[in-house]
């Protein structure tokens, strides 16, 4: 294996291909997320995303991540944050390499479309320096979810890119997405909090996994329910056809009875 990677590394170089070495990089370090709300919190808009969306349409991919890294310069520290989106890439068939362990600019070619940031605190900088670093990078989308209002009295607040900057959206619309965001009171997971949600373009939410197993098995109700009320309808169609069947038999009975024949 070592072998195969020097030679492919020879390869690249001939070609001018500089492959940076990201062995010294900490990719893992074991550090807990803040609250267990935001654990909650990045899960579900992962989770939906991968349940109830087939990406942006025509076919085009995308990789949701919750609290990796994000590498965009080998000698500056990573942002991390609490979720990204990424459009038209593909997830690395193996996620042990060193390489595909973070989300590294120069192996998927792109910064993130969306990234979402969840204030847990008023230091977490996700209105200064966050703001100014991810407008720099060139990130599409930055999503700030402040439910608890640390940091002023709007719980959501979303910024795209306009020039160098980031300009701030009045609607929670994404149109490069196709999706955009709704602020729901509901149970996820055991806990009853305002959840930030995807929504698509109808104003549906996308489902979490255990709300796409309820609809499934609803449908699959409603759907026994139509059959066995065409098989019903059937019955009853049929015992109406015998009833109308023994009354024509019994007509002809008395028919013949009285000497006429009923076929005449």
């Amino acid at each position: 294996m070592a072998e195969a990677i020097a030679v492919q590394q020879e390869l690249d170089e001939e070609n001018g291909l500089v492959i940076p070495d990201v062995s010294t990089l900490v990719t893992e370090d074991d550090t807990p997320v803040d609250s267990i709300f935001a654990e909650r919190q990045m899960d579900l808009l992962k989770e939906c995303l991968y349940t109830g969306w087939t990406g942006p349409g025509d076919g085009r991919s995308f990789v949701a991540m919750s609290n990796v890294a994000f590498y965009f310069a080998l000698r500056q520290p990573p942002l991390v944050p609490d979720v990204l989106v990424s459009l038209d890439v593909q997830a690395p068939e193996d996620v042990w390499m060193k390489e595909h362990r973070s989300y590294f600019l120069w192996e998927y070619g792109k910064p993130p479309d969306v990234v979402v940031e969840i204030v847990s605190n008023r230091i977490g900088g996700e209105l200064t320096h966050k703001l100014v670093e991810y407008a720099r990078l060139g990130v599409v989308y930055y999503v700030v979810y402040d439910p608890y209002h640390h940091l002023g009295p709007q719980a959501l607040r979303i910024f795209t890119r306009q020039g160098p900057g980031f300009g701030e959206m009045v609607d929670a619309w994404l149109p490069g997405m196709g999706l955009g965001f709704v602020v729901w009171k509901g149970e996820y997971q055991g806990i009853w909090a305002p959840y930030l949600r995807w929504r698509d373009g109808n104003g549906h939410l996308l489902a979490s996994a255990e709300e796409a197993a309820v609809l499934a098995r609803q449908h699959a109700m409603e759907a026994q329910a139509a059959v066995d009320q065409e098989r019903a309808r059937a019955e009853q169609e049929r015992a109406r056809a015998d009833q109308e069947r023994a009354r024509a038999d019994q007509l002809a009975a008395k028919l013949r009875s009285l000497g006429v024949d009923p076929d005449q």
